[in-house]
């Protein structure tokens, strides 16, 4: 187990456990994610990952599986950010979550 108490570390764990969800769809779009572009992404982008994961289950599918948008722009580019990368990745190392 990694004992990295820096507050980037910190934040980095609250993410992954907020990352798992209910769900194994959104596990499987959301946990690829943070792990392989979130240290990429902008500050507010990371901002915005961060309030998305905030969100209800039924929300995030919705918006993930591409039946609605969110209506918040930031919301909205992140949301559009984690499809493209599921689109465009291969995740097939995750399919065992």
């Amino acid at each position: 187990m990694n004992d990295d108490n820096s507050p980037a570390a910190i934040l980095r764990k609250r993410l992954y456990w907020h990352s798992r969800r209910g769900m194994w769809e959104l596990d499987l779009l959301l946990i690829p994610f943070l792990e392989q572009r979130f240290d990429q992404i902008s500050e507010a982008d990371q901002l915005a990952y961060q309030q998305l994961i905030e969100g209800e289950d039924q929300d995030l599918f919705v918006w993930l599986m591409h039946r609605e948008w969110p209506e918040e722009p930031s919301q909205r580019r992140i949301v559009q950010m984690i499809v493209e990368h599921a689109e465009t990745t291969d995740n097939s190392a995750y399919r065992t979550l």
